[in-house]
């Protein structure tokens, strides 16, 4: 695995620029979104590097055949092209490896995580015209074709596996122990699609306490997301601390206590000491 090293102050600033624009455009670009977090994992990728995966995006779609059919038709045709011929599959080792979260990556070793790999799925179909969307199981993201009615799921961290209902159903029941809810086959938004990413990539940099920067950086584009949820201030307060900025910490802590004040004062109260805890650090 090739080491990935971050961008400088600068260049980091852009990245994240351009990541809070496209966030909040009418329309985000969820291709783009998943590029600039690679940018922000991966000093290397330059500007030259996010129009390389685009063009490959292209050139992916380029290679299907012009409107096969129906859902299943679509669904056959990407199995076929970036399961099949292209190579395009997820295993287990690949939850262990940053690279699996970041889109630039996954194009470049056809392996990652099933969100990219169903990211890699959407973009490439939506460039052919295909009526494709992602579906957030639990546990578990995958890619839908057409409408309710018509629906067909499948799976690309295994190749584009075409799913039955009771394989739906499985996944949920291991993740969850829930069964299946119609609900969880809805459309998922592009940005929630992202957030689910930069969260991915937070557990991974939690279970490696050497890379709280891979966490602090996630949880920072989390921010600039239009919605988001407000522990998240809580969350980076909390990487500052750890990696040692206890003023910053600890005025984010208190920032966060005023918006707990409002429903839940205990809680609020306990954030209070932990940025006095911070604070005394210092001395």
């Amino acid at each position: 695995m090739r080491p990935l090293h971050p961008p400088g102050p600068e260049r980091s600033a852009e990245w994240r620029r351009r990541f809070g624009d496209e966030a909040r455009a009418e329309r985000p670009d969820l291709s783009a979104l998943c590029l600039l977090v690679g940018a922000q994992a991966d000093g290397e990728l330059d500007e030259a590097g996010l129009d390389a995966a685009q063009i490959e995006l292209d050139r992916l779609a380029g290679e299907l055949p012009f409107r096969p059919g129906g859902p299943r038709s679509w669904a056959t045709a990407l199995a076929e092209h970036l399961g099949d011929r292209c190579g395009f599959r997820g295993t287990p080792g690949d939850y262990q490896r940053l690279d699996s979260s970041l889109l630039h990556e996954v194009l470049r070793r056809r392996r990652g995580l099933p969100i990219l790999l169903s990211v890699v799925w959407m973009e490439v179909a939506r460039r052919a015209g295909a009526p494709v969307y992602g579906v957030a199981l639990p546990g578990h993201f995958v890619v839908g074709f057409g409408p309710p009615e018509q629906q067909v799921l499948v799976d690309p961290f295994d190749g584009g596996r075409v799913l039955t209902g009771p394989d739906a159903e499985l996944l949920v029941a291991g993740a969850t122990g829930a069964p299946l809810d119609p609900s969880m086959l809805s459309p998922a938004d592009p940005l929630d699609v992202v957030l689910r990413i930069l969260n991915n990539i937070r557990a991974w940099a939690a279970a490696r306490p050497e890379r709280s920067d891979v966490a602090l950086w996630a949880v920072e584009l989390s921010l600039l997301l239009p919605s988001h949820p407000a522990r998240l201030r809580y969350d980076r307060a909390q990487l500052l601390v750890e990696r040692g900025d206890f003023l910053t910490g600890a005025l984010e802590l208190d920032a966060y206590a005023e918006v707990v004040a409002a429903v839940d004062e205990p809680a609020a109260d306990r954030v209070r000491r932990q940025a006095r805890a911070a604070r005394a650090m210092l001395n």
